[in-house]
């Protein structure tokens, strides 16, 4: 169970983060089916939870295959209420706009806070060093939107996050001179991604004994190596219960 401490608004470095996620950590169990990481004792295939965590954050790596490798591109996406599709854009010349497949799988990858975790902190000789993160994979297919489509879906991605701003005003895509927001709209392409699957890890030492977990996760507090490592240290004090 969480402490209500950390029941509370934490943003990460880049400004988002977790809003009411610790919250719905409270009582959360970790089922076994997923297959994000080896160890089940991270994993959840939790779809409330990892969806929350998704929306959240609200910035990923989408992936897509392609010859010989597979592409990447990084971006931010409004998650849909009900949890079934996000939408995105595109630059234009972006490899994965220009495949010519009107739908492919794919995945997106929302990576959360980290840290890297000595050995020594445990307090236990049997240890090695180790890094405790949380991340969250998507998968589903994606597809391209028609392009009238695309003015509607940057006002809500942009009013997703002008929102967390208050009290200052919403900015608004009608601030723009009308010749200059004619020209962006023509670099991007709007897509949209279904999501068949989630898969989360939450690795933050559920393995180790309590006094052992914790002792790490106040050196992480004041020590650690990663981003966001306060979170860290607050999630691996109070993880999720199996």
């Amino acid at each position: 169970m969480l402490a209500s401490d950390t029941n509370t608004i934490i943003t990460n470095h880049s400004g988002f983060f977790l809003n009411n996620l610790l919250s719905k950590l409270e009582n959360v169990a970790l089922p076994m089916e997923a297959d994000i990481h080896p160890n089940p004792t991270f994993r959840t295939d939790d779809s409330e939870l990892n969806l929350t965590f998704a929306r959240e954050r609200g910035f990923g790596v989408l992936s897509v295959n392609a010859d010989p490798t597979p592409i990447f591109a990084h971006v931010p996406f409004h998650l849909s209420e009900n949890g079934t599709n996000l939408d995105l854009h595109l630059v234009r010349s972006n490899p994965i706009a220009n495949n010519g497949l009107a739908k492919q799988p794919a995945v997106i990858v929302v990576s959360g806070p980290d840290s890297y975790v000595s050995p020594d902190w445990y307090k236990l000789d049997d240890q090695v060093p180790t890094w405790n993160y949380t991340a969250v994979h998507l998968h589903g297919t994606l597809e391209r939107l028609p392009e009238q489509e695309l003015g509607a879906s940057l006002d809500v991605l942009s009013d997703q996050y002008e929102s967390r701003l208050a009290p200052k005003p919403i900015w608004k895509a009608d601030k723009l001179p009308a010749d200059v927001m004619k020209r962006m709209m023509r670099m991007i392409v709007p897509f949209r991604f279904t999501i068949t699957r989630t898969e989360g890890t939450w690795k933050l030492g559920q393995n180790k004994p309590d006094p052992a977990r914790q002792s790490a996760a106040e050196f992480v507090h004041k020590d650690g190596i990663g981003l966001d490592v306060e979170t860290v240290s607050k999630l691996m004090m109070h993880p999720p219960k199996r």
